[in-house]
């Protein structure tokens, strides 16, 4: 059995996160600290203290607000007591993320940030943030025997004429296939389906070696291109959670899927 501490946290629709510990040594010394997981062979850089405070059931709290705003990527939740003590990593307790399972839903505004509390493979609680100046968030990814149509809204700006979806091939250099994107009911919301035919001619755009295109939406001339992610849920890592079908093109197979950042990208796998 581990001996690692545990830790309990509730998120609210603001974002708030609030993390509980049971009671802790006399003398009050110990904190949580946050730190942003450096890339791999990079000392890390970025760390956030939290103040744990005596609560009415006798437990610790620590508050994460709103503010300061996270920056992207993964902040490994620690333990931190006294001078000298080690730093130790905490493993979750209860998860309370029903604040944020309709987070779609919810207009956000610029830049958009996102927090999700997770567990690590390793059974340690990490929180999972994003910040990004605009959002087009992906909702619905039906597949047929003629297409494939993804539905999105956009957060923190709005579609307006001329707009373009663009997908990218990764590593090309900038070879890029454009859609015209079809606006939903109101000035956020739009779709856009892409052909059997148009899938294998990414197929054969990728070439031998197959390839995958990255999913953007430029919601109007000269504005800066967005990338098509889902983020407002709570679910923090996707790619294995949401599995689409292929699509069979010739000697190739076409599928949607949800990268490491829960971003919607399309891979191409050929046969040859």
């Amino acid at each position: 059995m581990s001996t690692e501490p545990h830790v309990d946290c509730t998120v609210d629709t603001e974002g708030r996160i609030t993390f509980a510990l049971p009671p802790g040594p006399a003398g009050g010394e110990e904190r949580l600290l946050l730190r942003l997981r450096p890339k791999k062979g990079q000392p890390e850089k970025v760390l956030h203290v939290l103040e744990l405070e005596p609560a009415a059931d006798g437990r610790r709290r620590a508050v994460l607000g709103p503010e300061p705003v996270l920056a992207e990527g993964r902040w490994d939740v620690y333990l931190l007591g006294g001078p000298g003590a080690r730093r130790e990593r905490l493993r979750p307790g209860l998860r309370d993320l029903r604040a944020l399972v309709d987070g779609h839903l919810l207009d956000r505004p610029s830049p958009l940030a996102v927090r999700i509390p997770y567990v690590t493979k390793a059974g340690h609680l990490t929180v999972r943030a994003w910040l990004r100046p605009a959002h087009a968030e992906a909702d619905g990814i039906d597949i047929t025997d003629r297409s494939m149509t993804v539905t999105a809204r956009l957060h923190g700006t709005s579609l307006r004429s001329g707009a373009t979806v663009q997908l990218r091939l990764r590593g090309s250099g900038g070879t890029v296939r454009t859609l015209r994107p079809r606006p939903g009911p109101e000035d956020r919301a739009f779709s856009f389906t892409i052909t059997h035919q148009e899938l294998a001619e990414l197929a054969e755009t990728a070439g031998s070696g197959g390839g995958v295109w990255n999913v953007f939406v430029r919601p109007a001339p000269e504005t800066p291109l967005i990338r098509v992610a889902r983020l407002l849920d709570d679910v923090a890592d996707r790619k294995e959670v949401f599995v689409y079908p292929s699509v069979d093109v010739g000697r190739a197979m076409v599928r949607p899927y949800y990268t490491v950042d829960n971003d919607l990208s399309i891979e191409v796998t050929r046969a040859d």
